[in-house]
């Protein structure tokens, strides 16, 4: 998914957001550049709709990053300087919404699992069951017996 704000772009696969920002006013307010930004590092999304009159914006916070509050009334103003702020108008406004809700249904999605280690192979579990033979730490009736089982599995 990809949406055009006034001041930068937002890229979001699934798994980051990227922010992208190219032309004057990227250079005089942001910088110009890009920035990816992982799912599991955004702890909240900030959004404040636009009106006829003033931008809105959707800001990411991120895990260990200082905010800082400015006056009141300023709170877009602020966004535009914020690296990790997107302003938008009024007529973008429903695909920035559209955008967060993505994110945010993405970052309260469960985890998934990670996956089960493999059981070790037929052969893996005969050398093993052989070297404890070996070892002297199973008798070799104790072998035979677990060896029938280990080849009954196959």
């Amino acid at each position: 998914m990809e949406v055009k704000g006034h001041n930068g772009t937002i890229e979001f696969d699934g798994r980051s957001v990227t922010i992208k920002r190219k032309g004057m006013l990227a250079r005089v307010t942001s910088g110009k550049g890009e920035k990816q930004i992982p799912l599991a590092s955004i702890t909240a999304v900030q959004w404040k709709p636009a009106g006829a009159m003033v931008d809105g914006f959707i800001q990411f916070a991120l895990a260990g990053a200082i905010e800082s509050e400015g006056r009141a009334g300023s709170a877009t103003s602020n966004a535009g300087k914020y690296e990790n702020s997107v302003l938008f108008t009024k007529r973008q406004m429903p695909q920035f919404e559209e955008l967060r809700r993505a994110i945010e249904m993405a970052r309260d999605a469960p985890a998934p699992e990670a996956p089960s280690a493999a059981a070790p192979s037929v052969a893996d579990r005969m050398r093993q069951l052989t070297q404890l033979r070996d070892d002297g730490l199973i008798t070799e009736g104790e072998f035979e017996t677990k060896r029938r089982e280990i080849l009954s599995e196959m």
